[in-house]
C-alpha cells in the first residue's frame, strides 16, 4: 500500500506547497524525496549536509520583506533590523551549495499587496515564484466558531492581486495564482490520508486512501485537473541522482 501511494505521489506534481508539511518518499522505492519548508532545523548548514542528497526542491515562504509587515503577519518580530532578508539569503546559499532548487512562496494579502520586493526576489533569484492570493475557506480561516483562524481582515481584491502582480512581471519566474486558479487545483492530504475538497470554499474530506484506495478517494477530492495543467503544475522538480538499492 505504501509503495502504491508513494509511486502514485510520485507521477503527480509536489503537493500543496503552501503548506508547512515535509513530503517524503522513501528513496529505495527509487522515488525522490521533495521537501516543501518554511522555517525549521533543515535550513542550516547541519541539516543541509545530513539531508541535502535526497532533496530536490526547497520551498520557502516568503511574505514580506518589510520587519514590520512580517510582524504583523506574524512572522516573528524584526521590528528593529531586518533579519528575515539576511535569512533568505542563507537558505539561498545552501541550497545553491547542494544542488537544491530554491522556491519562494508569497501569499499576497491586505499587508503586503503594495510591497514592491522585485530587488530582493532578484537577488534570491528563485527557480519559481509563486504568488498566491489570499484564499478564505470555511472551517479553515473564515472566522467561525469551529475556524483555526480568521484571516478575512487579510483579503484582497483580485484587482489589488493584478497590481501586485502586474509590479512584479518582470520577474520570468513569477507565477501568479488568484483564488480561482489555486482553490481546486491542488491535493492537500489531511494526517488521515483524506484528500480535501475545497471546490465548496471549505476542506471537505474524503474518505481515507488506506480504506478506499488512492482512485476512489480522489474521486472525492474536488480537484480540477485542467486547471492543475493551466497553471504550469507539471514541471521539472527533479535533479539527476544514482540510488543504490
Amino acid at each position: 500500500m505504501l509503495a502504491k501511494i508513494a509511486g502514485w505521489l510520485y507521477r503527480s506534481s509536489p503537493m500543496d506547497p503552501s503548506s508547512n508539511q515535509t513530503v517524503s518518499y522513501n528513496e529505495k522505492l527509487l522515488l525522490s524525496l521533495t521537501s516543501l519548508l518554511k522555517f525549521c532545523s533543515f535550513t542550516n548548514a547541519v541539516g543541509m549536509m545530513r539531508y541535502g542528497e535526497y532533496v530536490d526542491i526547497l520551498g520557502v515562504s516568503v511574505d514580506s520583506f518589510d520587519p514590520a509587515t512580517n510582524a504583523a503577519i506574524g512572522r516573528g518580530g524584526d521590528t528593529d533590523k531586518n533579519q528575515h532578508v539576511n535569512r533568505m539569503l542563507k537558505v539561498r546559499e545552501l541550497c545553491s551549495n547542494q544542488g537544491i532548487l530554491f522556491k519562494m512562496n508569497t501569499v499576497v494579502c491586505s499587508l503586503n499587496h503594495d510591497e514592491d520586493m522585485n530587488e530582493h526576489v532578484s537577488r534570491l533569484e528563485p527557480y519559481r515564484w509563486k504568488a498566491f492570493q489570499c484564499l478564505i475557506l470555511k472551517g479553515e480561516n473564515a472566522g467561525g466558531p469551529n475556524d483555526i483562524n480568521d484571516a478575512r481582515k487579510l483579503q484582497v481584491s483580485k484587482g489589488q492581486f493584478d497590481a501586485f502582480i502586474d509590479s512584479h512581471s518582470g520577474q520570468s519566474m513569477l507565477i501568479p495564482e488568484p483564488n480561482t486558479v489555486m482553490q481546486n487545483s491542488y491535493l492537500l492530504l489531511d494526517e488521515e490520508l483524506r484528500f480535501l475538497d475545497c471546490s465548496e470554499n471549505g476542506k471537505v474530506p474524503s474518505q481515507s486512501i488506506l480504506k478506499v484506495g488512492v482512485e476512489q478517494a480522489l474521486s472525492q477530492a474536488g480537484f480540477d485537473d485542467l486547471m492543475f495543467h493551466k497553471r504550469g503544475g507539471i514541471y521539472a522538480w527533479t535533479r539527476e541522482r544514482s540510488i543504490s538499492n
